[in-house]
């Protein structure tokens, strides 16, 4: 049932004829490669989802704390507001 499973890229073992400089110049890598350890192989939905928790428990930094909560907050009020929620219960009756 290979509908879940991704497929695994060739690799070739081209050298090219004239390059003097260190590495293979056609690796592909992603940019941000040697800070993160969720741009790893794929592993499943599980394993991916425990990287990125371990990667964020790990990185603890203030400033990206209060923004992840800023959004969070944002994006549920917005999601209250499209599904009609009475949002009056949050203030004070006067």
């Amino acid at each position: 049932m290979g509908l879940m499973k991704l497929k695994k890229n060739r690799k070739y073992s081209y050298k090219p004829r004239y390059y003097k400089g260190d590495g293979n110049p056609y690796e592909l890598r992603h940019k941000f490669d040697e800070y993160r350890k969720t741009v790893n192989p794929p592993k499943g939905i599980k394993g991916k989802w425990n990287a990125a928790i371990d990667e964020y428990q790990n990185d603890r930094d203030e400033s990206v704390n209060k923004r992840v909560f800023i959004i969070a907050g944002i994006l549920i009020l917005l999601f209250l507001l499209i599904i009609g929620f009475d949002l009056s219960i949050f203030f004070p009756q006067s």
